[in-house]
């Protein structure tokens, strides 16, 4: 049986052992982020905590109906403002993003739906009201409850290199559509993307796998 005070000397190197292993794979291969608005509604609730793939074959992969959570392409989101707090409150924050039950003031992420990849055209609405890819009428299970596929409508090709996003509650979610006078036109570049999104980890009433609905049948 290992004495106390070899179990003290141990437990540094444990802990450094278990922060180094967390943090190879938050930087390579799952990261855990913060759900904090309603946009993805009801695929998403406020404050969900998700994991997001972040394996390069599926990160570079993207298909239409993956919920993907990407860098804020050209000034999406507010600019973050910081709090004066002491240094312990502060180290705890870091460590709640770190495992991803506060989000990261400092680095703006967001998270959608993809609805059109390279190549892809996207129209809507049509005559009734429905939003066709490649035209092709689309079928979206995942939209909110009372909302129109579009209440802006817009027709779009996707660039190379490039995706177009919407969020499932779409009268609540500032996505491509509002954003086509930004530097990419609405489009968010795939280098931006983090990773998919396959699975809500808290609260223990949400948890589960988050599927790719291509609206495409």
């Amino acid at each position: 049986m290992p004495r106390k005070g070899s179990v003290l000397r141990e437990l540094p190197i444990l802990v450094i052992v278990a922060l180094a292993v967390s943090l190879i794979i938050k930087t390579f291969f799952v990261q855990f982020f913060y759900i904090p608005s309603g946009s993805m509604e009801n695929t998403l609730q406020i404050q969900d905590r998700v994991a997001v793939n972040k394996l390069p074959f599926f990160s570079k992969n993207i298909s239409r109906g993956d919920v993907v959570v990407f860098r804020d392409p050209d000034n999406w989101l507010p600019e973050p403002y910081a709090l004066e707090e002491n240094k312990v409150v502060t180290k705890v924050k870091e460590g709640l993003v770190i495992v991803g039950v506060l989000p990261n003031p400092a680095k703006q992420f967001l998270v959608k739906r993809v609805i059109g990849v390279e190549g892809d055209t996207i129209v809507c609405c049509a005559k009734d009201g429905s939003m066709k890819i490649n035209g092709k009428a689309v079928d979206e299970p995942y939209i909110f409850k009372g909302n129109k596929p579009s209440e802006l409508k817009f027709n779009v090709t996707v660039p190379q290199g490039k995706i177009w996003v919407m969020g499932d509650h779409r009268n609540a979610s500032a996505d491509s559509r509002y954003h086509q006078d930004d530097v990419n036109n609405g489009f968010v570049p795939v280098s931006k993307v983090t990773g998919r999104a396959f699975a809500i980890i808290w609260p223990f009433k949400n948890i589960g796998i988050i599927s790719s609905q291509n609206p495409i049948k």
